[in-house]
Parts: structure tokens; sequence; C-alpha cells
């Protein structure tokens, strides 16, 4: 595709997301890569997101403009919120902003009227395709709920220029249910945050870990939809196999206190942020990624750039990033069995498991966010350039044939 704008014409660009930091998941990290990135290009940001709490008010500093509205929290979310779809003050906000184009994040209730409010102002709008919903639900006891998400979501996004996914599997899976104008925006990974050189012996001390001993390390929600019968499943039987096995949790979620309570000997450290998640990240030796509803995955790239063996399923950041027995180790998709298998193999070929931790670290520095910015960049201004050849092919016809 020939584009007929540079990424120095995109000037000011709106994002509408229903999550943001200093909330931690996967949406706001990836957004927060990407706000840096343009900004640090020179590209004015406004950030269109529901209010985290009272004193949260819009506010400009530098190149980002927070414009924060009214919200809810998300059942079995609690600690996220979905915005309102006030669609009068999001149009407002964003034509007094006037960016060339529009990204919305999240398909909530918010990026609903923030996609009204685009079309009816003539921005392009792009949406993306982070969060499988229509699979999270049925861990919520709606699982009649699934199909009818999944029409919802494909409505939505088919009424965007065109929807950003982090994958090709996922891509694939959104055009065969008739997802238009899918197209894949990979992820990157902070390679000078998450580091091996970040391992600590004294968190490791702390943990009751010895320097013989194998831990397993989860980073995330601790949550039904995340599988974590699977990893206390893989955690039992490695145990039983060689009593050195420790599990370490890192993270918080409606599926803790049950662990708390059933496992007393997991330890369990609760939510970590930047240097002291870095920190807890190298400190692992095994990453457990049990996941099979999740779109990418950053704590996948996150623990290989930390110089971990990572065990997943066959898809995506683990079916993009992972070579099996090279870098990390892939089972089949759903294949429960496999998996424990393949976290067994690290605990029997200590080698194997020196290996997959150096090429892990090695492959993760290839992974740059620079590169991923200047994808969103260039993605951003081919929808805009594709508006503009449309608007001008019509402005054209209406010519044509009012001189007929």
């Amino acid at each position: 595709m020939t584009l007929t704008a540079s990424s120095s014409t995109l000037q000011r660009v709106t994002i509408v997301t229903e999550t943001f930091a200093p909330e931690i998941n996967g949406v706001a990290n990836t957004l927060g890569h990407l706000v840096r990135g343009l900004i640090s290009r020179g590209i004015e940001v406004q950030v269109i997101r529901p209010r985290q709490h009272r004193t949260d008010l819009s506010a400009s500093h530098d190149k980002l403009h927070s414009v924060t509205l009214p919200g809810l929290p998300i059942p079995g979310y609690n600690a996220l919120r979905f915005g309102f779809p006030l669609i009068s003050r999001i149009r407002k906000a964003i034509n007094r902003f006037a960016p060339q184009a529009i990204y919305v994040a999240t398909e909530g209730p918010m990026g609903w009227a923030a996609v009204s409010a685009a079309r009816a102002s003539g921005i392009t709008v792009l949406s993306g395709f982070h969060t499988n919903f229509h699979q999270y639900i049925e861990h919520y006891r709606m699982g009649a709920l699934e199909g009818l998400a999944y029409r919802y979501l494909r409505y939505f996004h088919n009424r965007t220029s065109g929807t950003l996914v982090p994958t090709r599997v996922q891509r694939d899976e959104l055009e065969a249910h008739g997802f238009h104008n899918v197209r894949v925006m990979a992820r990157g990974v902070d390679s000078q945050l998450f580091s091996p050189e970040k391992r600590s012996t004294a968190l490791r001390r702390q943990w009751g870990v010895r320097d013989d001993d194998l831990v397993l390390l989860y980073v995330g929600r601790i949550a039904g939809e995340k599988n974590m019968d699977l990893a206390l499943a893989t955690y039992r039987r490695l145990l039983a196999a060689d009593e050195r096995v420790k599990l370490v949790l890192v993270g918080d979620g409606p599926a803790l206190a049950g662990i708390r309570e059933h496992y007393p000997a997991v330890i369990c450290c609760g939510m970590q942020r930047g240097e002291d998640l870095a920190r807890h990240y190298a400190s692992g030796d095994v990453f457990l990624f049990p996941s099979k509803t999740d779109t990418f995955g950053n704590v996948v790239t996150e623990a290989m750039a930390s110089g971990l063996a990572v065990v997943s399923f066959d898809y995506a950041a683990g079916h993009e990033h992972i070579h099996s027995s090279h870098n990390g180790m892939l089972a089949p998709f759903g294949d429960d069995p496999s998996y424990m298998r393949c976290a067994e193999t690290l605990l029997d070929s200590p080698n194997l498991l020196r290996r997959l931790r150096q090429q892990a670290s090695l492959h993760a520095r290839s992974i740059s966010w620079n590169s991923i910015v200047d994808d969103f960049i260039q993605r951003l201004n081919g929808a805009t350039a594709e508006v503009i050849q449309h608007g001008t092919e019509q402005n054209n016809t209406a010519k044509s044939r009012a001189t007929v």
C-alpha cells in the first residue's frame, strides 16, 4: 500500500481506552509504550478514559492530554472500570483536540461512543482487539452470552477503518468470523527493564528459596480465565517428583484467597511494578503461562527478557516467539497433560533449562518497542490516507454526476 502521509504529518492522535496506567494489565502496558513512543516522536496524544478515582481529573502535561469521564467498576474486575457512553462529551473533546486519527483500544460503552463520535466527525478511527472478552465471560458463569458477545465485537470493529491484533493467529480467527480489515501489530518488550541481571539472591532468600531450588513463577491476574488450575496442577506434579520445587505468584485476583487457603506453601507476592517486578521475574527459573484466553500475553516476552524458560501453549505470544526446546517449551493448544510434561522436562534436564533461559533472553533483545511504535504510526497514517482517498473519489464521482 502506498501511503500519502508520512509520520511527520501525524501531529495529534486520540486514544480512547477504558484502562490505562497506573492500572496493571496487558492493555494498559501496551498503551503506555505506544503513548510514550508517540510523544517521543513529537506527536501530541489525547487519552480519553474513565476516571480511576475521585481526584483523577482531566489534565495536560507536555504533549499528553488526559480527558477523564465518569465510569463504573467492571463486574468481576473491580479494579478496572468501564466508561459511560457520553458521546456528546467525547465528540466535543475530540473536536477540540482535532486529531488526525483516533485509536479505540477497548470495546466497552465508552469505546462505542468514541467510534460513533469519530464517524460523525469524519475522523479516521482504528480499533484494537486486546482482550478475548467473548471467552472470558464463560468463566463468570455467563457462557450462554458468548455468541452474542462475538456478534457485538464483530459489529463494533467493523464500524472502524480497521482492527489491529497482536498475532497472525488472532487475525486469521477474526477474519474467519467476519471481521474486516484485520491487521497485525506486534508487541515489544523493554529489555532494559526486564533482564537476567535483575536476578536477586536477597529476594530468593526472602521467599525461603535455596540456590538449588526450582522456582516456578506466575505473573498476572489470578483468576479462573487465566487457567490457574493448570498452573497449580503443574506445581503439584513437579513437587511430588522433587521437594525443591517452589511456586511464586505475582499478582492479585479473585482466585488468590482460595489459593492461599489451600496451598499455604505457595509464595504470594501481590502486585509488583517497575524495578520490583523486574526483580521478581529474574529471580524465578521457569515461567508458567497456562492461559488459553489471552490475545497475546505480554508477560511471556517479559519473562523471556528476564531469562526464564517459559512453558506455554502453542498460541498467542508463545506461538509468535517461542521455538519449542530452543528458547522455551510449547504444548499443543489445550493439551493439559502435554503442558505438564513440558514443565517436567525442565525439572529433569538442568542443561536444557539453562540453554532455554539463555536463548530466551537473546531472543527478547530483538523485540523492540521502537519498531512497534513506528508500525503503529504507519497504520494510523495508512488508514488516514485511505479515508482521504475514499473521500476524494466520492467527491470526484459527485462532480462527474453533476456535469452529466
